[in-house]
């Protein structure tokens, strides 16, 4: 078999292929389909000649190996043709972290929409405000209104595509077009679907990061981030991970390396099952409403189906009013949906949450208490049925 990087047949392969194929190099590998785990800090130089001109392909171990490379190889094939670079970081709010304080200066403004993961705000807010950016937070479904925040000082939008708690669909081709009008970048945090299912830097972002901790790895065994950037973004992106010394270890990016060859079929499958069961969530009488981006009934509906081509296992839903010891004696019945913070491995899970104390430019008033699914890879119906138990505790409560 020669190497899976042919330009040439590269072209002709679906996103799926190439999640199997990049980054596979079988002569250099010695003919196993997986590159070696390579740990490694210091990188020798054969003459001094190269080592004056710092000449090869790897110079030291927290700047790649060949394990890391592989990696680079499938996650710029999986984030397409706008993509000229990714960087890894050692979790997805280090990804986070690292790109903000690769764009951004003292004095600058940043927007960041309402729904941004929390840790996100908590940086901005923390570290941000102390380095001098201002932060403002807008409406995520505010759209090319966006105008009325910019100031000549914002150098970038952060958004997020949905929100990880409250699902509010941004329109995310909208506010790029305005942002890049004002000389201002685009970041968009893009776990939720990745890549596979939404290539925003098709759309208009400049800087696509994930928690690859998640669907990328898809197995809750990593901490794990990923920074993808277009030509403009890029130099940036690749100067802040060099300057703050920001990498991963190599079990981890084997980790990642791993679950992304597998993110085709699992994702699909997440799809699936989230989609059934949010369905079947907004016919249960104790259900007020399912936020989830791919039901019709969802405001942004119309959103996820232009810029989208699937979504994954997570979403949330409202549930009618009671005391919180009614949503805890649900919550303590439920055996297959466990009680545990991230998502995006092959279980599920059941968190209850509340964006009301710290939401300020929307208001957070869903009209009950609110649970975040997500929906992993068991049986739908074994799913239904534990649902169907935790039910019965939360109305006998």
């Amino acid at each position: 078999m020669a190497s899976s990087n042919d330009p040439a047949s590269a072209v002709r392969q679906n996103v799926e292929t190439r999640l199997v194929t990049a980054g596979r190099d079988t002569k250099a590998q010695h003919g196993f389909v997986n590159p070696p785990v390579v740990h490694g800090s210091t990188v020798l130089y054969p003459t001094a000649d190269d080592l004056h001109a710092h000449r090869g392909e790897f110079q030291y171990g927290r700047h790649g190996t060949p394990t890391t490379k592989a990696l680079q190889q499938v996650l710029m094939a999986l984030e397409g043709p706008q993509c000229a670079g990714v960087g890894i970081a050692p979790s997805g709010l280090a990804a986070i972290s690292t790109t903000l304080l690769s764009v951004l200066k003292a004095g600058d403004h940043v927007l960041v929409c309402d729904s941004i993961y929390r840790p996100t705000r908590n940086f901005c807010n923390g570290m941000l405000a102390r380095y001098g950016v201002e932060t403002t937070y807008f409406d995520p479904m505010i759209g090319t209104g966006i105008e009325q925040l910019l100031k000549p000082n914002t150098r970038a939008v952060v958004v997020e595509a949905p929100g990880s708690q409250s699902f509010e669909m941004p329109d995310i081709p909208a506010i790029a077009a305005v942002a890049h009008a004002h000389g201002a970048l685009v970041i968009d945090d893009n776990t939720w679907a990745t890549p596979l299912y939404h290539r925003s830097l098709d759309q208009g972002v400049d800087i696509s990061m994930q928690a690859a901790t998640k669907y990328i790895g898809g197995h809750s065994d990593i901490m794990f981030g990923t920074i993808s950037a277009n030509a403009k973004a890029w130099p940036l992106i690749s100067e802040g991970i060099r300057l703050l010394g920001v990498c991963a270890g190599p079990d981890d990016v084997f980790l990642a390396l791993r679950g992304v060859r597998t993110l085709g079929v699992r994702l699909a499958q997440h799809h699936r099952s989230g989609l059934e069961m949010a369905r079947w969530l907004a016919a249960r009488p104790e259900v007020i409403e399912v936020l989830h981006p791919g039901l019709e009934s969802h405001p942004g509906h119309a959103i996820w189906k232009r810029d989208f081509t699937g979504a994954s296992g997570l979403f949330s839903i409202v549930l009618r009013p009671k005391p919180q010891a009614a949503v805890d004696a649900m919550l303590d019945t439920l055996t297959l949906f466990g009680m545990g913070y991230s998502w995006g491995g092959f279980e599920s899970l059941a968190i209850p949450f509340d964006c009301s104390s710290y939401r300020t430019a929307t208001t957070w008033a869903p009209g009950g208490p609110t649970l975040r699914l997500h929906i992993g890879l068991e049986n739908v119906e074994d799913l239904k049925a534990d649902l169907d138990r935790g039910f019965a505790a939360f109305n006998a409560a």
